[in-house]
């Protein structure tokens, strides 16, 4: 028998709903994939000590702390999992980095291009000394998207001449639904634009290895205020009598050109009835198309242009092979994956890029293109104007 794998000592802040889904990915990771490195569930920060006491029992982390810079003091930590709102990821990051800690960071990773940017720096110092860091855009690791990342690379579907991403859920559709931070603009920078609109971005960068280079933007509040919530569990919640204001966008819709040449559309709402998580990119090129919607996350769509047209059609693909992307480690074909799987996907290419000491994807770097993009869709739709990212 060989030598078991080196220790890597977790710590992570923040256990709502993120928490609870990296703590899934950080317990599962090891017991279903190989892994060059053996994850720790060390510690588990929050500022209240009854609070993140329980959630550590529940998600199964060892230990607690109430102050999350105790954290960096710790010699068993040795990466930090930042599950925080927004206006918190700059300041736990870089000190984080600066600490000597490997950082996974959740999107978008931050409230400002101007903080992306410090992130970004931060990063660039801690990579010279072998830390590492990564943004959690969580879905790039779904087994379909991996799929239809690789057909438009190997030029299965030609050049890229349209896209058309959604990001689609009707949570807030009620008007009674509470405030929470998430409809805070000072904690979470933007509200639709950033929280589920980040993730369109980046999933077309990803797919087409192409850039949003300019965009013509709209941003809407449908609800202005609403209760002040009196408890909260995931995203639902119960308001109280007090109301207060809502100051991000409810939704956000723009027009993108890409760096190749194609034109985009996207658009990104939590006031969608009916649809509850629903990201859907279709990207037509030259000679093909594919299409993805993650309500059916275990298939994806491909068209081959260059077909015989009495046979030619959209072909459902159910990416459940072992020859697809992460699937070998899981079920037999046909068993498909849910939601919780490609965090459990992160863990493992996290885990991989720091044992080999080499940059995971997508980086600090990759944060900050999105966050450019979308602070460039906000000014656009400020001045009602074509804006350059």
């Amino acid at each position: 028998m060989g030598d078991a794998p080196a220790r890597l000592g977790v710590g992570m802040v923040g256990y709502s709903f993120m928490g609870a889904a990296h703590s899934q990915a950080w317990r599962t990771a090891p017991r279903f994939f190989d892994l060059p490195l053996r994850p720790s569930m060390t510690a588990l920060a929050g500022r209240n000590r009854d609070n993140v006491t329980a959630a550590a029992d529940k998600l199964g982390w060892d230990s607690v702390e109430t102050d999350w810079r105790t954290l960096l003091t710790r010699d068993d930590v040795d990466l930090i999992d930042i599950c925080t709102p927004g206006d918190t990821h700059a300041e736990i990051a870089i000190a984080a980095l600066d600490a000597g800690k490997h950082v996974l960071c959740e999107k978008p990773l931050a409230n400002s291009v101007a903080e992306a940017e410090e992130m970004v720096a931060a990063a660039e110092r801690a990579a010279a000394r072998g830390v590492l860091s990564m943004v959690g855009f969580t879905y790039r690791r779904v087994p379909a998207i991996q799929l239809a990342r690789q057909l438009v690379a190997d030029g299965r579907i030609g050049t890229v001449r349209h896209v058309r991403a959604q990001y689609l859920q009707d949570w807030l559709s009620d008007a009674a639904a509470p405030l929470s931070w998430r409809m805070d603009k000072d904690k979470a920078g933007s509200g639709a634009l950033g929280d589920i609109g980040a993730h369109i971005i980046d999933l077309t960068q990803f797919i087409t290895g192409e850039s949003v280079t300019g965009v013509s933007g709209m941003l809407e509040t449908f609800v202005s205020e609403r209760p002040v919530a009196t408890e909260f569990a995931g995203l639902a919640g119960k308001g109280g009598d007090e109301v207060g204001p809502v100051t991000v966008d409810d939704a956000a819709c723009f027009l993108a050109r890409m760096s190749g040449g194609g034109v985009g559309v996207f658009e990104a709402t939590r006031f969608a009835q009916g649809r509850k998580n629903a990201i859907r990119i279709e990207i037509n090129g030259s000679r093909g198309s594919v299409a993805f919607d993650f309500e059916d996350m275990n298939v994806l769509h491909f068209f081959d242009a260059e077909e015989p047209a009495a046979t030619a059609g959209f072909r459902r693909i159910v990416v459940t092979e072992a020859d697809h992307a992460y699937i070998a480690s899981w079920w037999p074909p046909g068993h498909g994956l849910g939601y919780e799987h490609a965090f459990t996907h992160q863990v493992v290419d996290l885990v991989g890029a720091v044992a080999a000491g080499e940059q995971p994807a997508p980086s600090f770097a990759d944060g900050l293109a999105v966050q450019k993009v979308l602070d460039a869709v906000e000014r656009s739709a400020e001045k009602g104007a074509w804006l350059d990212v």
